[in-house]
């Protein structure tokens, strides 16, 4: 993907962050940051092409290290939410935000305590399956919003959960840095009637 030097120099400062803090806490899988550029960086930054030009504002569940929000929000997404209740990954993402001069929000706190919103996009990496996932998000879900997910190998047999319980428009992306994993772009998700009594 093709960015700007400055964008680069952010990215360049993020991944040196990520690996140093990576030492003490476990940011992310320490057999990965050999590879960080493909495994992290590409990972999260393939979304930033399929979010709308008319977006204001998009939400990061369980954004962890800020993957794939903070560096979305570096390559130039409007509006970046960051939701992480781990205290240790949240100090973390401040540093970052800070040394990357990003503007993001953080939410420190759970999924279920920030105050309802919703986002025009949604994005979440490595949180929870789609069925879950699906259910976790509904509070930050509109009738426009859009979700992009990425999904590693359990991809299909989660879909085949998930349509048990909810109808959605989704097309299913192979990965630009995993052969055995998938971006998933969903749209008009409601829950099936039948579902609504569990």
């Amino acid at each position: 993907m093709s960015v700007s030097r400055e964008t680069l120099d952010r990215l360049v400062a993020y991944v040196e962050l990520l690996t140093a803090w990576n030492r003490r806490i476990n940011l992310v899988g320490r057999d990965t940051l050999g590879d960080v550029w493909r495994r992290h960086i590409l990972d999260c930054a393939q979304i930033y092409p399929h979010i709308p030009n008319s977006a204001r504002s998009v939400v990061d569940l369980g954004t962890g290290a800020g993957l794939p929000g903070l560096v979305l929000a570096i390559l130039g997404a409007p509006g970046v939410q960051l939701v992480e209740s781990d205290t240790r990954k949240a100090a973390f993402l401040r540093e970052a935000i800070r040394i990357t001069d990003t503007a993001v929000t953080l939410h420190a706190t759970r999924i279920d305590r920030v105050k309802p919103f919703i986002a025009d996009v949604i994005t979440a990496r490595a949180l929870a399956p789609l069925a879950e996932l699906l259910e976790i998000s509904q509070d930050f879900r509109g009738s426009e919003t859009i979700c992009l997910f990425l999904k590693g190998r359990t991809v299909a047999d989660e879909l085949t959960d998930a349509v048990k319980i909810w109808k959605m428009r989704h097309l299913r992306l192979p990965s630009l840095s995993d052969p055995s994993g998938s971006l998933l772009r969903l749209e008009n998700i409601v829950r099936e009637p039948s579902a609504l009594s569990h």
